[in-house]
């Protein structure tokens, strides 16, 4: 009796490998037909498209009149899958009037193609992993930063700031949060 009781998870063992191992072809082994067309561009979670539900934080910001310096910057990041995915990430998001603080050129400058990890670092620094508001934005919070810093939170009352950034608005998104803020977050020079 003993004998048969290891043998049926062994034999349910070898039947799932088995009906796994069919005879597919993997992804890149697929005829397309076409022998000349340049392979097809894989493209992420920020090109689903859905008018019914809830928006991520990616469709958030791209709907704002206020972040369209912030969009562009992460489109020439090439994050904008990072930031369509499931998530959940807390996103501080400088309106175009932050951006308009910063030293003139210095976002065009950030925009070029061979400052791309210059930028890429910045917005990292804009984002954490978790979903942080309302109380868990407590006095004194070091929140960590998807780029590997932390920011500081502060609160006095109901104003919020974030390494000084005030938070002037705060958004749910199914992806996590967005805090909108009145300053870019700079990481700290290394």
């Amino acid at each position: 009796m003993k004998k048969i009781n290891y043998l049926i998870p062994i034999l349910v063992m070898a039947l799932l490998v088995w009906s796994c191992s069919g005879d597919k072809q993997s992804a890149s082994n697929v005829d397309t037909g076409a022998a000349d067309a340049p392979p097809a561009k894989i493209k992420g979670q920020a090109s689903v498209s859905d008018d019914v539900s809830a928006k991520n934080i990616v469709q958030i910001a791209a709907g704002s009149t206020d972040h369209t310096t912030l969009v562009a910057a992460v489109k020439a990041a090439g994050l904008v899958d990072v930031l369509a995915n499931n998530g959940p990430l807390t996103v501080f998001a400088p309106t175009n009037e932050a951006f308009d603080k910063l030293p003139d050129g210095v976002v065009e400058d950030l925009l070029k193609p061979e400052n791309k990890m210059k930028l890429v670092n910045i917005i990292h620094f804009h984002a954490s992993p978790g979903t942080y508001k309302g109380k868990l934005l407590k006095d004194g919070a070091m929140l960590f930063q998807a780029q590997g810093d932390k920011v500081k939170v502060e609160r006095n009352g109901d104003e919020v700031t974030i390494n000084g950034a005030k938070i002037l608005a705060t958004i749910d998104a199914t992806n996590g949060v967005i805090h909108v803020v009145d300053q870019v977050l700079l990481p700290p020079e290394k």
